[in-house]
């Protein structure tokens, strides 16, 4: 399976903003773009105009690396959300606020995306009650999340237990403090989602 492999700071770095890849260490002064601002590579003496494609492209690019998904499974998710009724870059949001692997990271059970990837491929995540190790599953509204018996076994466990209550649940989700089990109560609307991107733009991007 393809993954990205290089430091996650440096896509940061290159978008000249927070991505928050890292869970908390974003918050902290040992954040990539808090130590060095500047774009990876090289500096040029020169400043170029950044085109409409490129500012696109760029809107493109932070919302893959934010969920960490690759092209071809973005590519994939546009195509669905254009099929959907309704405003195409908003359900191409939905698509992807709704994957179990960033269910998993809203509900506080993992303290980055990157890491909830790793807990649901590990076989640590049940949903509605089955072992689910597909971080692209999309949940509906009424879908169950939960630890199988692996995975109240392993140290992520313990872990939440340890940060649980740092982060705010969205609206559109509870959780049970106790067993630390969540459930999708809604579909997430725009204002639900804190997106760091234009997500017309990517619309305009891929319409051409």
């Amino acid at each position: 399976m393809a993954r990205y492999t290089d430091a996650v700071c440096r896509l940061c770095r290159r978008n000249g903003e927070k991505l928050f890849l890292k869970g908390e260490r974003c918050y902290t002064p040992k954040c990539g773009v808090e130590r060095r601002p500047t774009p990876p590579g090289q500096r040029s003496p020169r400043r170029r105009k950044i085109s409409d494609r490129g500012l696109q492209l760029r809107e493109k690019q932070k919302a893959r690396q934010s969920y960490g998904v690759l092209e071809r499974q973005f590519r994939r998710l546009y195509r669905e959300a254009a099929r959907r009724p309704g405003a195409t870059g908003e359900n191409l949001l939905q698509l992807l606020e709704t994957r179990l692997d960033n269910v998993v990271y809203r509900l506080g059970l993992a303290e980055s995306r990157a890491q909830a990837r790793q807990i649901v491929c590990h076989g640590h995540i049940s949903l509605n009650g089955r072992k689910s190790d597909i971080p692209s599953i999309v949940c509906t509204v009424g879908d169950k999340i939960g630890w199988t018996d692996r995975g109240q076994h392993s140290k992520f466990f313990d872990l939440v237990k340890q940060w649980q209550g740092g982060r705010e649940i969205p609206g559109w989700m509870r959780l049970e403090p106790a067993s630390l089990e969540g459930e999708v109560t809604a579909l997430p609307i725009r204002t639900d989602i804190d997106a760091r991107f234009d997500e017309n733009a990517i619309v305009e991007y891929y319409s051409r």
